[in-house]
């Protein structure tokens, strides 16, 4: 059973300025490493498949791949590594509170890919977040 991580994205308002901001810190067009404190418990289940879904302001706007879940030890201390696919996909923007850390999301409730609906046409992601919070979309 494939499973997903979401997680809040601090410091960017926007997808644009998370790649960005990753290209002038990793190597542009190369895979993110994602490092955190914690180490999923159901790793095999992410990378079958699972992705990372990010929270920009109260709203789950893209996703990555998940490539791979690894544990490194850092100046004494464990870290767990999660590479992610460099090419974030935009998603329907979906209403998400604010939490600590990560949280596993089931493949029931990770929202679609934008362009996915019935029309395959794609609204500006600000002009979606309006529309989902005016309650019409």
């Amino acid at each position: 059973m494939t499973l997903h991580l979401v997680k809040l994205c601090v410091g960017c308002d926007t997808v644009e300025e998370l790649v960005a901001w990753q290209n002038s810190v990793g190597v542009p067009g190369g895979p993110w490493i994602l490092r955190t404190r914690q180490t999923p418990r159901l790793a095999d289940q992410l990378i079958d498949g699972g992705s990372l879904y990010r929270v920009f302001k109260g709203a789950i706007l893209c996703r990555q791949r998940i490539l791979a879940v690894t544990c490194v030890e850092a100046e004494g201390q464990k870290r767990c590594e999660i590479t992610l696919d460099p090419a974030p996909v935009l998603t329907v923007p979906t209403p998400r509170r604010a939490f600590q850390g990560w949280r596993y999301l089931g493949a029931a409730d990770v929202p679609s890919d934008l362009g996915d609906d019935a029309n395959g046409e794609a609204l500006p992601p600000d002009l979606a977040r309006r529309l989902r919070e005016a309650g019409v979309w």
